[in-house]
């Protein structure tokens, strides 16, 4: 089973592979201190530290990493990302994920979700998938138990913040038997969303 680098075709986003050429669309919602507000790396100040950091994402042999662009306009609005993926254990997390503050709400995410999902449930057979999230982050915490993910547990002091304070991560699950349910319920979420 071999990792494509084609992009991920939805209704209403398309999942295209993420290259450092994306940091001068993806900088103005990567430079919102809101939308960064979670993230466990520091906010680029600029366009060309964004670029760089799309470049190591790209790098890592792990991760397959994308820009997210709505398919009404072409615009880029976010990113999301596999990563830690494993063939061999037949797992990956997701996460690195963003879109523009505009696009909070709408069926963009869900979408997103349901096309990674997708792909790693339904093209490369994984058996699970893992999102982690900061302890503070409820917005987040929401949304992963309204994506039917199970909270798995905590990691006590898992990682540093951007502002070097000590972050508890709580761990989120979804195994391959669970994916057709949580499917027919993202397929129902972006159908009852959609963007005229």
């Amino acid at each position: 089973m071999r990792v494509s680098n084609q992009a991920l075709e939805g209704t209403v986003v398309r999942l295209i592979p993420l290259s450092d050429d994306h940091a001068e669309a993806l900088f103005p919602s990567a430079s919102d201190p809101e939308v960064w507000r979670w993230m466990p790396r520091p906010r680029p100040e600029s366009v060309g530290q964004l670029r760089d950091m799309l470049g190591e994402m790209v790098a890592d042999p792990t991760r397959r990493s994308f820009a997210v662009q709505r398919r009404a306009d072409g615009t880029v609005i976010g990113s999301t990302s596999m990563y830690d993926l494993d063939l061999v254990e037949s797992r990956t997390e997701i996460g690195a994920t963003w879109f523009d503050r505009s696009c909070w709400g709408g069926p963009y995410n869900a979408e997103s979700k349901l096309l990674l999902f997708g792909h790693a449930f339904d093209d490369l057979r994984l058996a699970r998938l893992a999102l982690r999230t900061d302890n503070l982050n409820v917005r987040s915490q929401r949304a992963l138990a309204r994506l039917g993910l199970v909270h798995e547990g905590t990691l006590r002091s898992h990682m540093r913040r951007p502002d070097g304070s000590r972050r508890d991560s709580l761990y989120y699950s979804l195994l391959a038997d669970e994916w057709p349910t949580v499917r027919d319920a993202l397929l129902a979420r972006v159908a009852a969303r959609r963007v005229a």
